[in-house]
């Protein structure tokens, strides 16, 4: 039962990554060379995004490894 949970979660955790994968992808293609040459102090608009997209995907691949490791510490006695 516990593992079903976990899996689930697991599953949960990899379509986040994923989706946040394809989302920095479609911020970081939007990006024009105006923003890239504008001469703004700070990043702009877009960079932001794109930073957002990249550590929510980090976290969620975190998430996924840790759901991971504990399927392998709970099924490891068998």
């Amino acid at each position: 039962m516990a593992n079903a949970f976990l899996i689930i979660l697991l599953i949960a955790a990899v379509g986040g990554a994923v989706a946040y994968l394809v989302r920095g992808v479609i911020a970081f293609l939007k990006t024009t060379e105006e923003d890239l040459k504008s001469g703004a102090s700070g990043p702009s608009q877009s960079s932001l995004k794109q930073n957002k997209m990249m550590m929510g995907r980090v976290t969620m691949q975190a998430a996924a490894i840790l759901i991971v490791a504990l399927l392998l510490l709970m099924n490891s006695g068998r």
